[in-house]
Formats: structure tokens, sequence, C-alpha cells
């Protein structure tokens, strides 16, 4: 009998170690808020960014009925005109959803000080002992989403679990206005069952590459051994060979730095004509631009990346005097960088741009504690 007591009382120190994550992501940010702030666009196909004359320009956010046609962030604004005729495009208002994402980590600040932002509209949320004594991560969550609907008069979607990369899964699940909680017992049979394309670090060329050898799901990744996933996939590897078993032991936290913001793309066919590679990277650029605008950054280093047809890798970086996030410069200096390398004969599978060496602080905490975004390309 005391044998069995010291058992439950392990297991139920355990339990109470366990820890309680949530990840909060605003459904449709920039085009909510633009909703809210302009009634006329309520119930309408809306985008933020990109061109109405489909010139230039892509998809930073779209409303849920654009999303209807099939418009997407990331998209380039002459796809989205032919998706929808009657897209209503729209300039975005950073310093509008600044304020609104300082007002959100306000909020999220009642219940707890572990908060980790993602980017303005998303953040991690750590729990496990919250400043209201509220005990119930579930309860914390609804709580949270209902004063944002109040206070703000926009709409959340919540994922609750014990790890990061299991509660930012849930959050997508029930969107919008969804809340999602997988249980410690669940956290293992919801990660065999998600599709390859929903793990952290998996594109395109991946997931094909998964893909072709037979690994389509959590489950099949599970069958194999630590060895074989480093083989196949290198140093990520080892994260996939853990989070299949529901292991993911980063902590949530607020004080990372920033340290680069970028975007990459893989191409479906491999470049060579140079007007080509002008036209990919001033759509990156554009990218990373609105990005630089979003989080109120300027970068002194800009770097290119460039990988080939044969998977050789190569980056040219240039530091400049003075911290910059215009466009012009960004293209420009990107394509100088472009034409530093020699190129002759060289087929070109993937473009990326990033900046880094930052001025100043991520705009929606205090600036003694800056924030790292995780801001992820639209491939590998």
């Amino acid at each position: 009998m005391v044998l069995i007591s010291l058992a439950i009382s392990m297991e139920n120190n355990l339990l109470n170690k366990q820890r309680k994550i949530i990840h909060i992501d605003m459904d449709a940010f920039y085009a909510s808020i633009e909703q809210r702030d302009n009634p006329s666009y309520k119930g309408k196909p809306i985008v933020v960014g990109g061109s109405p004359e489909g010139r230039g320009g892509v998809v930073a956010t779209a409303s849920y009925e654009a999303r209807k046609f099939g418009i997407h962030s990331a998209m380039t604004s002459k796809r989205a005109l032919q998706l929808c005729q009657n897209v209503i495009f729209i300039r975005p208002r950073f310093d509008a959803y600044k304020e609104v994402s300082r007002k959100m980590m306000e909020i999220f600040s009642r219940y707890t000080n572990l908060i980790e932002p993602l980017s303005l509209d998303e953040a991690y949320l750590d729990v496990t002992n919250d400043k209201q004594n509220i005990g119930s991560a579930i309860e914390i969550a609804k709580q949270i989403k209902q004063v944002i609907k109040d206070e703000l008069n926009l709409t959340a979607s919540a994922g609750v679990s014990v790890n990061k990369f299991v509660a930012k899964i849930a959050s997508d699940i029930k969107k919008p206005d969804g809340l999602t909680f997988i249980g410690p017992s669940k956290v293992e049979a919801f990660i065999e069952k998600l599709p390859v394309e929903k793990f952290f670090g998996v594109g395109k060329v991946t997931a094909e590459k998964m893909k072709s050898m037979h690994l389509h799901t959590g489950a099949d990744l599970k069958k194999l051994t630590e060895t074989e996933l480093v083989h196949y996939f290198g140093k990520a590897g080892r994260f996939f060979y853990k989070i299949v078993r529901g292991i993911d032991e980063r902590e949530v936290e607020p004080n990372r730095e920033t340290s680069s913001i970028g975007a990459e793309d893989t191409f479906p066919c491999d470049l060579t004509d140079h007007e080509d590679l002008y036209f990919e990277l001033n759509r990156i650029a554009r990218i990373v631009h609105e990005r630089l605008q979003q989080c109120g950054l300027k970068g002194r280093t800009i770097t290119l990346k460039i990988k080939y047809s044969d998977f050789i890798q190569n980056t040219r970086s240039q530091s400049l005097s003075q911290p910059v996030n215009d466009l012009e410069t960004i293209q420009t200096i990107a394509k100088q960088l472009l034409d530093s390398l020699e190129l002759k004969n060289k087929k070109i599978r993937l473009l990326g741009i990033t900046l880094s060496n930052f001025k100043e602080a991520s705009p929606f905490i205090k600036k003694k504690d800056p924030d790292q975004l995780e801001l992820f390309s639209f491939d590998e």
C-alpha cells in the first residue's frame, strides 16, 4: 500500500509540473482591423497589401470572405484578382496594427508575465502559474478570447496544450474564433495523425521528399529511428524524432532578441534568366519590407541567399552605415549582391533576402526586452 501511495504521489507531482501553454492567434488580423474600423468593408472580400491594378505587391492578409475564393497571404496581387475580380485592396496601416498588438499584449500580461510574441498577431503564453490563480489553462484562454472581443472588437483563436508545438497547431484547428485543447494523454496520438506539412520546418520541398519516401503523417515519421531521420533530414531530424513522441522542451521565452527578418522561396522550376531572377527578388523584397514595417525594425546588414539546382548554397551580405527598411534600398542591394555572383550556366532553385543587425526593438514590448520574431518564410 505504501508503494502504491508513493507511486500515485510521484505521478501527481509529475502532472503538477506539466506545463500549461496557450497559443493565441488573431483571426485575419490586418483584414479584421480594417473591417472593424471601416464598416463598409464588413462581409466583403478584402486583402491588405498588394496592388489594385495587379501590377505588383503581395497579399499580407486576406479576409475570410476573400479566402473563400482561394486568396491567401504571400499570393501576388495579379493572382488574387484572377481569383476574385471584386476583391478590395487596402493599403496597410502598420501604426494601427501595432497599437492593437500593444493592447493585446497588455491583456495577456493580466494573466502571465511569460509571453513570447511571434509577430504582431500571435503569441505563446505560459500559464502554468497564472497571476490570477485561475488554474485552468482552458478557462484562461476563454477569458482572454472574451476580453479581446469585448475590448478590441476582434476575435482570436486559441490552442491549449502542454507544449508550444501542439498549442500552435491546435490554435489553427477551429478558426476563426476557436479554442482547441489537446490534453497530455492525447498529445502523441494527435501528432501521429498530423500531415507532415504541419510540422515546423517542413516546406514544399521537404514535404515532397517525405512523401516520396511514403512519409505522410507523424505516425510514418515515428517508424524511423533518430539516426535515420538525421540522415535524411539533417539536424531537423532530431526535432522530428522528439516531436512525434510529444516531446517539445522549448520554453516560452519573453526576452529573446530579434536576430533577423527575411523571406525566401523555392521555385517550382529552376530559373536561369536574369529578368526572372530580378522579378522574384523584387517580390521577395516586398514581403521582407512589409515584415520590417510590421515590426518597426531597421537593419544594417542585407543578406542574399541563393541555392542552385545541385543544392549548393551561397550567401552574400552587405552592411550599411545606417539601418534601413525602405523597399527601394532592399531591392537595389539584393540585385547588386545577385550580380556579384557568377551565374553563367547556373540554374537557381531558391532565392532569399534577410535583414539583420537591427537598431530598434520590437514595437510591442518594452525596448529593454526585445523579442524574437519567428517570421517564417513561405517555403524553405
